[in-house]
C-alpha cells in the first residue's frame, strides 16, 4: 500500500489473479453447470470481491496484527452461518477446537504486539464483514459447489468479477500513473506476486480443502496466519518469546480438535 491506494490495491489483485487463473483453469469452467452458476457468482462476490478491498481500506488505519487477529474469527463465522442459514450442524468437538484456536490467536496477539492506542478500531469492522463473507463462501462450496473441481469453482469465480474489478482499477486512475510513478511499479510487483501464490493458488487450494474437509476446519486454517505474521516478523528482526510459542501450539491445537467429527 506504499505505492497503491486502497482501491487500486483491490481491483489489481482481482485483476492480476485472474488472468492468472483464465490462463490455467479456463478449460475447467465446462464442469459448472446450469444449477452451479447462481451459487458461483455468489461465492466469487462474498469471498474474491469484497474482502480483498475490505481488507485494503481497514489497513489504513489498523495495523496488520489487528486484521490478523480479526481475520481469525472466520471459523466461528463459518459455525453461525453454517448453523443459521444452511443448516449444517457442527459437533461439540469442532465448536471446542474453533474456541481454543480463537483463544491462541488472543495470546499471541496480546504476548507478542502492542496495539497503537491512536489508531482507529472502527474499520476493524471491514475486517469482521469480510469474515462472514468468507464464511458465506466456505458454506456455499461445501454445499452446493462439492461435485466441481475446485479449479473450476475459483476461476468461475473471477469471471464474474474481473471486469467490476478492471473497472474500478480503471476509475482509480491506475492506468495514467503507472508508468512515471517508481513505488507503484514496486507496488505493482508484490501484488503481482501476492495475485499468483496468496489469491490464485492459495484459493485453488482452499476450496478444494473445504471439499474435502469440514467448513469449519478449512475455515480454521486462517488460524496459521498470526504465526506466519510473527514469522516474518522475526525475519524483519521482531522478537518471538515462549509465551508466543506457547500461544502457536494452542493455536495449531484448536486446528486439530476442529477437525474431529466426533460429539
Amino acid at each position: 500500500m506504499v505505492g497503491l491506494t486502497d482501491y487500486q490495491l483491490g481491483s489489481l489483485r482481482i485483476v492480476l489473479t485472474s488472468i492468472f487463473l483464465f490462463s490455467v483453469g479456463f478449460k475447467s469452467i465446462r464442469q459448472i453447470q446450469k444449477k452451479h452458476w447462481i451459487w458461483v457468482a455468489i461465492s466469487g462476490f462474498v469471498s474474491s470481491f469484497f474482502p480483498p478491498f475490505l481488507f485494503a481500506m481497514a489497513q489504513n488505519h489498523i495495523d496488520s496484527a489487528v486484521a490478523s487477529i480479526l481475520n481469525s474469527l472466520t471459523p466461528l463465522a463459518t459455525v453461525a452461518v453454517g448453523v443459521l442459514i444452511f443448516k449444517i450442524l457442527s459437533t461439540r468437538r469442532q465448536i471446542l477446537g474453533v474456541i481454543v484456536g480463537l483463544l491462541g490467536t488472543l495470546m499471541l496477539i496480546i504476548a507478542g504486539a502492542d496495539f497503537n492506542p491512536d489508531q482507529n478500531y472502527w474499520y476493524s469492522t471491514l475486517i469482521i464483514l469480510a469474515t462472514i463473507g468468507y464464511a458465506l463462501n466456505v458454506n456455499i462450496i461445501k454445499k452446493h459447489l462439492s461435485d466441481i473441481s475446485a479449479l473450476a469453482v475459483t476461476t468461475g469465480n473471477f469471471i464474474f468479477i474481473v471486469i467490476p474489478a478492471f473497472v474500478i482499477l480503471y476509475m482509480s486512475g491506475f492506468f495514467e500513473s503507472i508508468w512515471n510513478d517508481q513505488a507503484m511499479q514496486l507496488s505493482f510487483m508484490y501484488v503481482a506476486i501476492l495475485s499468483l501464490f496468496g489469491t490464485a493458488i492459495a484459493k485453488v487450494i482452499f476450496n478444494k480443502l473445504v471439499q474435502i474437509a469440514s467448513p469449519v476446519f478449512a475455515s480454521s486454517v486462517t488460524y496459521t496466519m498470526p504465526i506466519v505474521a510473527v514469522v516474518w516478523g522475526i525475519v524483519d528482526g521482531e522478537k518471538f518469546g515462549l509465551l508466543q510459542i506457547f500461544a502457536a501450539g494452542v493455536i495449531l491445537f484448536g486446528v486439530f480438535l476442529s477437525n474431529k467429527r466426533t460429539a
